[in-house]
């Protein structure tokens, strides 16, 4: 649809840039639209915190694509921050990654990454994960972009092999998705700097990383190295929860709801909801 055009078109500018950013980690559409309004330059969803938002749930690839898809829509909807997304495996095999693609693309994110994990986790596994075949990855990044419609969606290759199986293993996949023709490189688990070098040396698309280690948090560095995103974790939900829970227990303790503390302000409230805008639709139409 054109009216996800233009936040495309910034998120593949941020990726052909010079710099690298973090982006806000955000689950619904008054997250993503505090995001928007403290200056972010782009959100992300990770499929951990949706299964959080919509089930409650660890993150155990229990979610459904739909109930993903659906959150992702109501979070795009909210505003015009460019929302990438973890879409995990893609939700099956590279079949079940074209319909990913269609509906996370009719939802109106700006980017989301396939990964290389075997998921869900298989009988008899004992927690531990693994990734799939090369060729398999392959062939998913291959049936994503097959089922792009929006050139301007960015589709990336998404492995955790640096921290699982090595560098050299890492270096064979990323190179193998490149080649599929992945937008850019998700990378999970890096733990140095001597090891992101030595990937980075063997591709030419933006990387994007999560769950490095913190020595690679620098963000001159990244962006030598070709990191155009670098996520920081998803604090924003858990501070979330918190605040309920002590809000919820404040109230049962018996504080009175004028005594509470860090509560929104009626004045944020308004900007969070666009009350200007509704207050204006209603003078115009009703």
């Amino acid at each position: 649809m054109a009216r996800w055009t233009e936040r495309r078109q910034r998120f593949r500018a941020l990726l052909s840039g010079d710099r690298c950013v973090h982006p806000a980690s955000v689950f619904d559409a008054i997250s993503a639209r505090i995001a928007e309004d403290l200056g972010f330059e782009a959100g992300m969803f990770a499929g951990s915190v949706a299964s959080l938002t919509v089930l409650g749930a660890p993150d155990l690839i229990v979610l459904t694509m739909p109930e993903f898809a659906d959150q992702a829509h109501r979070i795009c909807r909210a505003g015009t921050l460019p929302l990438m997304v973890d879409a995990d495996h893609g939700y099956g095999n590279a079949l079940n990654v074209m319909r990913t693609v269609e509906a996370l693309e009719n939802a109106g994110i700006a980017g989301m990454s396939i990964e290389d994990t075997l998921l869900p986790q298989a009988h008899g596994s004992g927690g531990a994960a693994s990734l799939i075949s090369v060729d398999e990855g392959v062939g998913k990044i291959r049936a994503a972009v097959e089922a792009r419609r929006d050139p301007g969606l960015m589709i990336a290759g998404r492995t955790s092999a640096a921290g699982m199986t090595g560098v050299a293993d890492a270096i064979e996949r990323v190179k193998a998705y490149e080649a599929a023709g992945s937008d850019a490189i998700f990378l999970v688990g890096v733990r140095s700097r001597d090891d992101l070098d030595a990937i980075a040396a063997e591709i030419s698309l933006p990387l994007i990383i999560g769950g490095g280690h913190s020595s690679l948090i620098d963000l001159d560095y990244l962006s030598e190295r070709g990191v155009r995103i670098c996520l920081q974790g998803h604090q924003p939900f858990a501070a979330a929860v918190q605040a309920v829970e002590t809000t919820l227990k404040a109230l049962r303790d018996g504080t009175a709801p004028a005594d509470l503390e860090n509560v929104a302000s009626k004045e944020l409230m308004a900007r969070v909801t666009r009350r200007d805008d509704y207050d204006r639709w209603t003078d115009e139409y009703l």
